[in-house]
């Protein structure tokens, strides 16, 4: 597990992110999906607090595991995803004119979110502890 400082804050708030196409429309490829891996790496440019762990795809939708900073919601990291992505896609795959008519995204409004970290037994274990051992966190591993 890694944590992540900032300048008021340590921070491990990872999520997985599930994105659909609109309608579920099949237009995931190889090509395609190549094309938004190298998307992300430009809003991570533009965002570097946001860091993309993993990243995988199936013909109508992406599975992102992905690190916000507590100052970001997912909601706002989502729509930057969806919005950079979407428009930079049409661009290049025109295709895409044919399956999205006028000027549609390529992404359903919703999405999945759900944390991912320690699980909750261990945190449970951890708060017990505080005070009974040792001051120093460094002995209880996590």
């Amino acid at each position: 597990m890694e944590y992540h400082k900032q300048s008021n804050c340590v921070y491990h708030c990872e999520y997985h992110l599930v994105l659909p196409t609109r309608y579920r429309r099949k237009i995931f490829n190889e090509g395609v999906f190549a094309y938004f891996k190298i998307k992300l790496d430009e809003i991570r440019k533009y965002h570097p607090a946001i860091t993309i762990e993993e990243v995988n795809h199936d013909e109508d939708h992406v599975h992102l595991l992905i690190s916000i900073p507590p100052k970001m919601s997912v909601g706002e990291v989502v729509r930057k995803i969806k919005a950079n992505t979407a428009r930079e896609i049409r661009n290049k795959f025109k295709f895409l004119d044919k399956v999205y008519w006028g000027k549609e995204g390529i992404w359903s409004e919703g999405y999945f979110v759900s944390t991912v970290g320690v699980d909750e037994e261990t945190i449970q274990k951890y708060i017990k502890m505080q005070g009974k051992e040792d001051s120093g966190q460094t002995k209880f591993e996590i």
